[in-house]
């Protein structure tokens, strides 16, 4: 295809199709890596306690370095330049949460930057998501956001560990396309409806539905993270959901999201698209990160004590 026709076809994309090429294609990046050699993925994906042993056994590690010496070597370079604290994952929440204040203000203000979304997306759009599923997909990803930035202030214990600066930039990539996602497939919606005129009344049982799941989720997830929090550090976690799986607060994560698809789907459809795209990104993000926990368990506490456990998705992985 010439650059002409290629660039002609990205500009008359939908803000909603853009969206969902960002989850498909950074959600392909890292099966990518996944799929890679295991001393590449334990330079791009690993940080902290796990950086220095998950993967394969010394002898194995020597044969792969030997005979991809010059490739992971390039790898090690690039990872190595910008690394940021840990800690700045709390930038996400931050920046979720922000931009779960800032398209309020543009919904309730009429404002200019909403209102060009909206209409590029509502002439391309053949169903929109009505005005009560706007407002309550919106306040439980703003429920979230604040959740998630009051754990990592006041809950989680501070880590020392370093990550690659992809990792940072990934994510809030992820929680700036999400806080655009949750309205984008009710444009028309939010163009031809009044912000105040908000009624759960109107509300179908699968929205009931998708409500209660991720509420579910959300108490879980918390419960997970609260509990994480106390253990004891590099020690095996094996209470409630961590009995049977490796990442509860991952399945939970993922659960969450899911049930945004869901709540947020428009009238005909089983989910909203936009936002299963983003299940399909976090899905494989957090699955690889649960993979190599698990990886991580088996070489510290022993393969008897882990190997019962599935990683993420009960008697599936």
């Amino acid at each position: 295809m010439p650059a002409s026709d290629l660039l002609a076809y990205v500009a008359s994309l939908s803000p909603a199709a853009y969206c969902q090429l960002f989850y498909v294609l950074a959600a392909a990046a890292v099966l990518a890596i996944a799929a890679a050699p295991q001393s590449i993925q334990d330079q791009l994906t690993q940080y902290g306690a796990r950086s220095s042993t998950i993967g394969t056994s010394g002898r194995n590690r020597r044969e792969e370095k030997a005979g991809n010496g010059l490739l992971i070597s390039i790898v090690s370079w690039v990872a190595s330049v910008g690394n940021v604290p840990h800690s700045w994952f709390i930038h996400f929440y931050i920046l979720s949460l922000s931009c779960s204040v800032f398209w309020a203000y543009q919904f309730l203000g009429h404002g200019t930057i909403l209102d060009f979304i909206a209409k590029n997306q509502a002439s391309r759009e053949q169903v929109s998501m009505t005005m009560d599923q706007v407002i309550l997909v919106w306040f439980l990803m703003s429920l979230q956001g604040a959740r998630r930035l009051y754990e990592y202030v006041a809950v989680l214990r501070p880590s020392p560990s370093k990550m690659w600066i992809i990792h940072w930039l990934l994510g809030n990539a992820f929680y700036f396309c999400t806080n655009i996602s949750i309205w984008v497939e009710g444009s028309s919606a939010i163009q031809s409806s009044d912000p105040r005129s908000f009624g759960a009344s109107g509300l179908s049982l699968k929205i009931i539905f998708g409500i209660l799941i991720f509420l579910g989720s959300w108490f879980l997830q918390h419960r997970c993270h609260s509990y994480l929090s106390r253990l004891k550090k590099y020690s095996l976690p094996e209470d409630g959901l961590f009995q049977y799986l490796v990442c509860p607060h991952y399945t939970c994560e993922c659960a969450l999201y899911l049930s945004l698809a869901v709540v947020a789907a428009p009238k005909g459809q089983m989910y909203n698209r936009t936002l299963i795209c983003a299940v399909l990104f976090v899905a494989a993000n957090l699955g690889v990160t649960a993979n190599g926990t698990k990886k991580w368990y088996i070489e510290k506490f022993g393969r008897e004590q882990v190997q019962r456990k599935r990683r993420m998705i009960p008697g599936v992985f």
